[in-house]
């Protein structure tokens, strides 16, 4: 274990050069390091370490990285982010829908790692009580339902803020266009994924200082969109 004071974080991988890779590049970068071999022990290092994130590979010995992810989702919110050689669309897409805040793929470079580790560790803090939600000349005030850019009020439909509002409560996670159909329209819409295409065209016309060249709202191919972190 680690000696600095920084955020805790708890490998889940069986490759014992990955973790030791993961262990340096954290524990330089002022994290906390606890870790796991398997799914077994993986969920008890979860239960009684307490960690701030997990970093969690798909291709545990003895279960499946998603069946680990859907036990620590039955109890915890603690940020998971994904790290495997699986680069498949679907299973992308399965991990985020299943509770992931993030995926990556190995090999990895190590400053994008800390890069998405840092995002979701934020992301947590940022927490879900704030009133007003800011994100670079966009605010949105929970209360009065009112956003503004660079001060000026902006006129959105119910769909087009409900839209925004879930991004800003997610922002730098990945969102899948099923997970953002089935919040903002319903399960019944879950497959409409051109309601998704529609409506963030209509956001970015609205909150992009140029909309053919978004810097807010971005796309992930195939997938869904993020929110940018500032």
């Amino acid at each position: 274990m680690s000696v600095t004071d920084g955020p805790s974080i708890l490998i889940i991988d069986d490759e014992v050069q990955i973790r030791r890779l993961l262990e340096i590049t954290l524990e330089t970068n002022g994290f906390r390091v606890h870790q796991a071999a398997t799914a077994a022990e993986g969920l008890i290092r979860a239960s009684m370490d307490r960690p701030e994130l997990i970093i969690l590979d798909l291709g545990l010995p003895d279960a499946d990285g998603r069946s680990v992810l859907r036990q620590l989702r039955q109890t915890s919110d603690v940020p998971v982010v994904i790290l495997s050689v699986r680069s498949a669309e679907q299973d992308i897409i399965s991990c985020l829908e299943a509770g992931a805040d993030d995926y990556l793929m190995k090999p990895f470079r190590t400053g994008e790692l800390i890069a998405r580790v840092r995002t979701a560790l934020r992301h947590r803090i940022a927490g879900a009580h704030q009133q007003v939600l800011k994100h670079g000349a966009v605010d949105v005030d929970l209360d009065a339902r009112t956003v503004r850019k660079n001060g000026q009020p902006v006129k959105l439909t119910a769909t087009e803020y409900a839209l925004l509002t879930l991004f800003l409560r997610n922002a730098g996670k990945v969102l899948t266009h099923r997970y953002i159909l089935e919040q903002v329209w319903g399960p019944a819409a879950a497959e409409e994924t051109q309601y998704t295409r529609i409506y963030v065209a209509q956001l970015r016309k609205k909150l992009e200082d140029d909309p053919s060249s978004p810097r807010l709202i971005l796309t992930e191919s195939g997938i869904g969109y993020r929110l940018a972190v500032e």
